[in-house]
């Protein structure tokens, strides 16, 4: 498993936010269904291909819906940074396989149906196909008798105001930020608290494609909301930039030692950093801006 799919499943696996995805997107809202109820599902699946050998394929997220110790439905949750034009044969291969899965199961019981959404992060529409049919072009007299497989999309960088404030787990932050990069509205935040800190940070690092997030550190129980972890990282670029200047300040007198570009860059104390660096732009050597900074 990759890095990034570690990732997205370490965020959405949370009952509360998947809970919140499936209610907020299929429900308008609506509590329909309750952390409490979901279960974890097997993500994995095989299938025998035209070479006669098993593969194995991995969905994103998947859980049970479970009301009254039966099993109501799988949900299932894909997450796309980019169109996929193949989408429709992918989510069918998945929910086809869950659906096989049910039909072998030595424990009988009835079936349920299984629903997937998939999750666009892009900055621009999706305008890849959305159907086996948008896919798969038929030429002869089959153009109305086969079935067509629609996918769910839903473009979180282009939902409404009234749809993210329907959220109420942290998948609300996360979406706004979305909104705003679209529309190129600079993020300054907002002031709900994360619950789920580190795992957000982790799946904006990767979703949203800056690092930055990766670089912040919070006590365990510390609460944060989004404006906080802005300042955070601004705060975080101007210690950067400082470190940055310092020491191309020093180069220009000669290599700066190993132990001193450590020093500089683990100082994060803005008052000091200030002051080395006035110390940096007026010293004629590594040597006398050592002797003035002890």
């Amino acid at each position: 498993m990759g890095e990034k799919d570690k990732i997205e499943k370490l965020f959405m696996d949370y009952e509360d936010v998947f809970a919140d995805i499936i209610n907020v997107l299929l429900y308008n809202g609506r509590q329909v269904i309750k952390s409490k109820e979901l279960a974890q599902a097997n993500v994995i699946s095989h299938y025998k291909s035209d070479d006669s050998m098993i593969h194995e394929q991995e969905r994103d997220i998947a859980k049970f819906w479970v009301k009254n110790h039966t099993r109501q439905a799988l949900l299932g949750i894909e997450n796309q940074t980019a169109a996929d034009d193949d989408i429709a044969l992918r989510i069918m291969g998945y929910d086809g396989a869950s659906y096989r899965g049910q039909l072998l199961s030595e424990h009988k019981e009835r079936p349920y149906p299984v629903c997937t959404l998939v999750l666009y992060f892009g900055n621009s529409h999706w305008k890849s196909s959305r159907s086996l049919k948008d896919r798969i072009p038929s030429y002869n007299e089959l153009e109305n008798h086969w079935n067509d497989y629609p996918v769910r999309i839903f473009e979180i960088s282009f939902l409404k105001e009234e749809q993210i404030n329907l959220f109420q787990s942290d998948f609300g932050i996360i979406a706004d930020y979305f909104v705003k990069r679209q529309k190129g509205i600079e993020y300054e935040g907002n002031h709900k608290e994360i619950k789920h800190i580190d795992a957000m940070m982790k799946f904006m690092a990767v979703f949203a494609g800056d690092q930055e997030f990766l670089k912040l550190h919070f006590t365990e129980g510390e609460k944060i909301t989004m404006c906080e972890v802005v300042q955070k990282i601004k705060e975080n670029g101007r210690i950067e930039g400082r470190h940055d200047a310092i020491l191309d300040l020093l180069s220009e007198t000669g290599q700066v030692p190993e132990y001193l570009n450590h020093k500089i860059t683990d100082q994060t104390d803005q008052k000091k950093l200030k002051q080395w660096l006035f110390i940096a732009s007026h010293s004629s050597s590594i040597q006398e801006f050592e002797e003035k900074i002890q």
